[in-house]
């Protein structure tokens, strides 16, 4: 399925020179008197390597269209970490490298969903919000309810958040795993 260069979005996974690549960013350039362009970093998902290339915005990108299965995040073992289909239980394993920064939205009993390829595990798709665990922050301030400050907090998986002050060590918040950011205490 064809598309045009302006409508990638990251995620998306596409074949380009004859391979399947995870698009991982892409930014709309219009450099002064110059045609407008679309940088997008891809990663090979072969090779797993990573580049960036530039897109005229009328080249066609061609997509591919994988499959997504329903799945329980269960575990990680060093560098692999373990999926669960909740249909027929069958369990697939994903390394580091293929989910990237997916890691640290990763929480035991997740549901996400499993692009597969051929019936490979290519990659996965988080929900919009994750559930997550303060370990670690400086202590709260009770008086700081309506301020624009904030301070880091470590999250169960190690992800660093800024949350505002009043936000305590034992505490869940919800993430947008989009952007990283706290959006409210859950």
């Amino acid at each position: 399925m064809a598309i045009p260069a302006t409508q990638m979005r990251p995620g998306m996974i596409i074949k380009h020179n004859n391979e399947l690549h995870l698009v991982f960013s892409v930014e709309h350039r219009t450099p002064g008197n110059l045609r407008a362009f679309i940088q997008a970093k891809l990663r090979n998902l072969r090779t797993g390597a990573m580049f960036e290339h530039r897109f005229r915005s009328p080249d066609p990108i061609e997509r591919v269209i994988v499959d997504e299965v329903p799945m329980e995040f269960l575990y990680n073992d060093g560098d692999d970490y373990y999926f669960m289909n909740m249909e027929n239980y069958e369990q697939t394993h994903l390394k580091r490298d293929t989910l990237g920064d997916a890691v640290d939205y990763l929480i035991q009993n997740l549901e996400i969903k499993v692009s597969f390829h051929d019936g490979l595990a290519v990659g996965i798709e988080l929900p919009q919000v994750v559930e997550m665990t303060i370990v670690e922050t400086e202590p709260g301030l009770k008086s700081a309810t309506a301020s624009s400050v904030t301070k880091p907090a470590k999250t169960e998986t190690g992800l660093v958040v800024q949350v505002p002050p009043f936000i305590n060590e034992g505490e869940k918040i919800r993430v947008d795993t989009a952007e990283g950011a706290y959006m409210s205490r859950a």
